[in-house]
C-alpha cells in the first residue's frame, strides 16, 4: 500500500501524542475513544476545554486518513496550516510552559504581619501590586489585597468606627483575619505549568493570586507570583506556544 504523505504522517503523529498524553494526565483507560478522552479532559483541562471542539474536529480528520485510506484514492488530506495549529495545540498539551518562565511576576513584594493597614496600602500604590503575601516568622498567613482591604475600610466607615484609627493603629495581620474563610489564594511550586495556572483560576472564580515558591510550602519566600489580572497574559503565551 502507498505510503502517508508527509502532512498526512505529521498529522497522525500529533493525534498519538495528545491521545497518549490526555490518558497519562488524566489517568484514562485504554479502552476510551480519543473524543472520549477529550470531553473527559476538557473538565478538568481549561486549555483542552477552550480548544475541544477543534479536538474532536482533527480527531475526526484522522480517522478519515487512516480508515480510509486506500492506493487508488485519498479522501482527507490535511492541509499545512490545519498541520501546523494541531502541531501547536500538541506541543501545548504534551508540554506546556512553565509559569516561571513566562508569565510570572518574579519581583513579588513581600510584607511583615506587623505593618500596618496604612503603610501595606502605600506598598500597594508604590509597588503597583494589588496583592502583597504577608509573612509571619517566615510563614505565609495570608494576602494583602487591594479590593478586600477597601472592602474592610468600607465596612468600618459603615459601621461609623474610626477609620483613622483602623488604618494606622490595626496591623496587616488582624486585617487580613477578616478576610473571610474563602480561598482567594493558593500556593504552588516551581514545576506548574500555564495550563495548571489556567485551570485553578477556572476552577476558583475568587482566586486573587497564585503564589508560586520552591517546593510549594507556605515556609518558603515566593519566587514568583500570578495574580487574575494576567489571566490575560496566559491565555496569550498558550496560544502562541
Amino acid at each position: 500500500m502507498a505510503m502517508f504523505s508527509d502532512n498526512a504522517n505529521r498529522f497522525i503523529t500529533c493525534y498519538n501524542q495528545i491521545d497518549q498524553a490526555l490518558r497519562a494526565q488524566s489517568d484514562l483507560g485504554k479502552s476510551m475513544s480519543y473524543t472520549e478522552a477529550i470531553r473527559k479532559s476538557a473538565r478538568t483541562n481549561a486549555f483542552v476545554k477552550k480548544y475541544e471542539d477543534v479536538l474532536i474536529d482533527y480527531g475526526r480528520l484522522r480517522n478519515a486518513i487512516v480508515h480510509s485510506y486506500n492506493e487508488d484514492m485519498i479522501i482527507a488530506e490535511p492541509h499545512q496550516d490545519v498541520v501546523e495549529d494541531y502541531e501547536r495545540l500538541a506541543k501545548t498539551i504534551c508540554t506546556p510552559p512553565l509559569a516561571i518562565d513566562t508569565v510570572c511576576n518574579k519581583n513579588m513584594k513581600t510584607i511583615p504581619h506587623d505593618m500596618t493597614v496604612s503603610e501595606a496600602i502605600e506598598t500597594i500604590y508604590k509597588t503597583g501590586n494589588s496583592n502583597l503575601p504577608v509573612y509571619k516568622d517566615g510563614m505565609l498567613i495570608g494576602i494583602a489585597n487591594s479590593r478586600r482591604l477597601i472592602k474592610e475600610m468600607g465596612k468600618k466607615i459603615y459601621e461609623k468606627k474610626d477609620i483613622d484609627d483602623f488604618i494606622h493603629n490595626t496591623k496587616i495581620e488582624d486585617a487580613i483575619n477578616n478576610f473571610g474563610e474563602d480561598p482567594y489564594y493558593t500556593i504552588v511550586n516551581k514545576n506548574v505549568t500555564l495550563d495548571k495556572i489556567l485551570n485553578l483560576f477556572s476552577e476558583n472564580r475568587k482566586l486573587s493570586l497564585i503564589v508560586i515558591t520552591e517546593t510549594g510550602s507556605l515556609l518558603e519566600q515566593p519566587i514568583g507570583c500570578v495574580a487574575i489580572a494576567d489571566i490575560m497574559d496566559v491565555n496569550k503565551t498558550l496560544d502562541k506556544y
